[in-house]
C-alpha cells in the first residue's frame, strides 16, 4: 500500500490513496525541471514570470474551498482557518509577483576606485527541490515556490506523505496557470528516492521544512552534496510577559498563540515565562480559560496525539502539575496546562506540537530572558511590557530568528521567517525570501 494516503484524523477513515513514485518517474520529475530551466529560468523574462505567478495566486482565490476541503481531510484543519491558509498564500504569490522586478533589479555597487561601474545582478540557480509539511499544506509551498518561480528556478517538490490531495490540487493550479510544463513538479518520493534526488548534480538545492531529525538528515545530504539549503524546523517559542495594563487580554493572546491550528506550529507560542509578580494571577486566569475550552479540530493523526498525550504523561510523571479541557478521544487533544516543570524534567527542553503550553515564574527580566532563551531551539518569540525600551531590550537579548511585540498572529507576506540554532536558518518571505537560492553575480566594467 503507498504511503500517500489521505487518513481523515476525525474519523480514522482512509479517504483516499495515490501511489508512491516509481524510480522512473523520480527521474523524470527531475529531468523535466532541469529541461524546464534552459526556458523558465533563462530565457524567460521576470515580468512573464511574474505574470503567470500573478495567476497562480487567481486561481488559489478561485479554488480556495477545494483546496480547504482536502487540508480539513488530510489533516484535521478546520474548514474555515483552511481556507484562510489558501487566500494567505495567495497573498504570497501576488506579493512576489508584485515585486519581483523590484526584488530582482540590478545593484549599483559603489566603486571606491578605479574608472567604469559594478553592478550585482541576481539571476536563478536552477531545479530545486523543496520537501514539504503536513501541518500547512499549501501555505509552505507557497512561501519556497513563490519567491523562486519569479526568479527563474524550477521546482520539484515532495510533499508530505499525508498530504497528496492538496499536493495534486497545487501543481495542477500551476498547470493551469500556463507555467511551462517541468517548471513545477509535483512527485510522490520516497525517503531514499528523496536523498537521491538532492545528489543528482541537476539539482541546485534544497528547502525543508520539518522536524529537527529531518533537518539533520536532509542537511547532512546537501552538504555532502555541497548543496545549498534552507532548514525551517522546530520551535520552543517563548512567550515573555513582563508587564500589562490588560492581563486578561494578554492571557486570551497566549492562548490563541499556543492553540492556533491546534497547537500545530513550528512557531506556535509553547513556553509561557511571566514575570513573578503577575505569576499567580496570569495562572489562574489561564487555568480558567483552559478548564472551559471546548474540543476543537484533531490533530493531524491518531499517532500524534498518542504522542503527544505520552509527552504529557511523562512531564506529569516527572512532577509537572497539569490543569487540562479534558481527556483525549482518539485525535482530538485536550487544551493543557503544565506548571512546575523543573530543568531536570524531560519536558523542559522538548517542544510540544499540540494544545498543550508550559508556564515558567520569572523573579525578574534577566531572569525572564534566561529561561526563555535555556532551550535548543531559536525559532520566534513574544514580548510583552508596558515599557517600549523595555521590550526592545528584551527583543534584543533573545536567542530567536523573530519577536513580537505586545500581540499575536502578525505574521505577513513582507515579513521574513526563519530561525537560529536547532531551529535551522535560512530564511522565507519577505524580501529576504527571494534571496536564497539566486546568483547574486558582480559584474564589473572598465569602461
Amino acid at each position: 500500500m503507498s504511503k500517500y494516503a489521505v487518513c481523515n484524523p476525525a474519523t480514522g477513515e482512509v479517504v483516499e490513496t495515490f501511489p508512491s513514485a516509481t524510480d522512473e518517474e523520480v527521474a523524470a520529475a527531475v529531468a523535466s525541471a532541469h529541461d524546464a530551466y534552459t526556458g523558465w529560468g533563462r530565457t524567460s523574462t521576470v515580468a512573464e514570470r511574474a505574470a503567470l505567478v500573478r495567476r497562480v495566486a487567481e486561481l488559489h482565490r478561485e479554488r480556495a474551498g477545494e483546496l480547504a476541503k482536502a487540508i480539513n481531510e488530510e489533516m484535521g484543519k478546520a474548514l474555515a482557518a483552511a481556507e484562510g491558509e489558501v487566500l494567505f498564500s495567495a497573498d504570497i504569490y501576488q506579493y512576489y509577483a508584485d515585486r519581483a522586478g523590484e526584488f530582482l533589479a540590478d545593484q549599483e555597487i559603489e566603486l571606491l576606485g578605479g574608472e567604469g561601474r559594478a553592478l550585482l545582478r541576481r539571476q536563478p540557480v536552477g531545479a530545486l527541490l523543496g520537501i514539504m509539511p503536513w501541518n500547512y499544506p499549501v501555505y509552505q509551498v507557497a512561501r519556497f515556490a513563490a519567491p523562486n518561480l519569479v526568479t527563474g528556478n524550477t521546482i520539484v517538490l515532495k510533499h508530505a506523505a499525508q498530504c497528496p490531495r492538496s499536493a495534486a490540487l497545487q501543481a495542477a493550479i500551476f498547470r493551469d496557470a500556463g507555467l511551462p510544463e517541468g517548471a513545477y513538479v509535483n512527485v510522490y518520493a520516497t525517503n531514499d528516492q528523496i536523498a537521491d534526488v538532492i545528489a543528482d548534480p541537476r539539482i541546485q538545492g534544497v528547502s525543508l521544512t520539518g522536524s529537527e531529525r529531518a533537518g539533520s538528515i536532509i542537511g547532512e545530504i546537501a552538504g555532502r552534496n555541497l548543496k545549498k539549503c534552507v532548514l525551517e524546523l522546530g520551535g520552543a517559542d517563548p512567550f515573555v510577559l513582563l508587564s500589562t495594563d490588560d492581563l486578561d487580554g494578554a492571557v486570551d493572546d497566549a492562548l490563541s498563540a499556543r492553540t492556533g491550528n491546534v497547537g500545530q506550529a513550528c512557531n506556535g507560542a509553547k513556553r509561557f515565562v511571566v514575570v513573578d509578580d503577575l505569576y499567580d494571577d496570569f495562572v489562574a486566569t489561564l487555568h480558567e480559560r483552559v478548564a472551559a475550552a471546548a474540543a476543537g479540530a484533531p490533530l493531524s493523526s491518531l499517532a500524534a496525539a498518542e504522542g503527544l498525550a505520552e509527552q504529557v504523561d511523562a512531564a506529569v510523571a516527572a512532577g509537572a502539575h497539569l490543569v487540562t479541557s479534558g481527556e483525549r478521544n482518539g485525535a482530538f487533544h485536550p487544551v493543557g496546562v503544565l506548571t512546575d516543570v523543573t530543568p531536570d524534567n524531560p519536558a523542559y527542553h522538548q517542544e510540544f506540537f499540540g494544545p498543550v503550553a508550559m508556564v515558567f515564574r520569572a523573579a525578574d527580566e534577566a531572569d525572564a530572558v534566561r529561561i526563555a532563551n535555556d532551550t535548543p531551539y531559536g525559532l520566534g518569540s513574544y514580548v510583552y511590557s508596558t515599557d517600549p525600551e523595555q521590550a526592545d531590550r528584551v527583543a534584543s537579548a533573545l536567542e530567536v530568528g523573530m519577536v513580537f511585540v505586545n500581540g499575536v498572529g502578525l505574521e505577513a507576506v513582507e515579513l521574513p521567517f526563519g530561525g537560529v540554532r536547532l531551529s535551522g536558518y535560512g530564511r522565507e518571505l519577505g524580501s529576504l525570501g527571494i534571496e536564497e537560492f539566486v546568483n547574486k553575480k558582480m559584474i564589473r566594467i572598465a569602461r
